[in-house]
């Protein structure tokens, strides 16, 4: 997949910049911004986005706009598989979108939907790479690759070896082979076999994440043997 990069010092989201670009019609479109002032994640949550970090957005323009959860699950696997190949370090996805070293947040994920005239998807990657510290509220569950790693790392790199990993299995996602996304995705993911509390918009579950559905659900299996369905929320991990 050919794209096209814009790269900005700063911008309010990355995500915003791309859907400006999905109006004009345009897509295979990468937007990367040094810092974000009003970054987020999902259920619109602030994202710290100063400097030091990889804030990218990829707009596109997919066939099949149905199965969008599909993209953050590639893009999740790319990032994973980059910060092996250049950090040389070894992180784990947590389920649905967050890719963690040692149940420390490194980055998150974010997919969007644009549907109208013509439908759109935006993929938003915000990667902690060379911050030293984070704010109070986050810094026990935050890490960067810098403080892991005690060393720099250049962001210009991690992003190129993303949206090549990305590119890759975008193919299968625009091919309809899911399940070859999903087989990787498992690969990397430790959430799968761990007892998780799963907090959803109504309510809070226990139970041990059995599965994933082709849908990329989770699957919670309660003390009472019920299998639930976990279509969006957060879960927390028990080590």
């Amino acid at each position: 997949m050919p794209y096209k990069i814009f790269h900005f010092k700063s911008l309010a989201s990355t995500q915003d910049k791309a859907r400006e670009f999905s109006e004009k019609g345009l897509s295979n479109i990468v937007v990367i911004a040094d810092v974000q002032t009003k970054g987020r994640g999902r259920f619109k949550r602030k994202w710290f986005s100063n400097s030091g970090g990889l804030y990218l957005s990829i707009l596109l323009k997919p066939k099949n706009i149905q199965n969008l959860q599909y993209l953050t699950f590639a893009a999740s696997i790319a990032v994973v598989k980059s910060i092996k190949k250049i950090a040389n370090l070894s992180t784990s996805i947590k389920w649905p979108n967050d890719v963690h070293y040692k149940g420390k947040k490194l980055c998150g994920i974010l997919t969007e939907g644009i549907f109208g005239k013509g439908n759109y998807a935006i993929v938003g990657v915000g990667l902690n790479v060379n911050q030293n510290k984070f704010p109070s509220e986050i810094k026990n569950i935050a890490a960067s690759l810098k403080i892991i790693k005690k060393q720099n790392f250049n962001i210009n790199n991690i992003a190129k070896s993303i949206l090549d990993e990305f590119c890759t299995l975008y193919n299968y996602y625009n091919k309809n082979q899911f399940e070859i996304i999903l087989k990787i995705w498992k690969k990397y993911c430790d959430t799968i076999n761990k007892n998780v509390t799963a907090i959803t918009k109504t309510k809070k579950l226990n139970g041990k994440a059995v599965g994933i559905d082709k849908n990329c659900n989770l699957l919670l299996k309660t003390k009472s043997n019920k299998i639930i369905k976990i279509i969006e929320g957060d879960i927390n991990i028990r080590y």
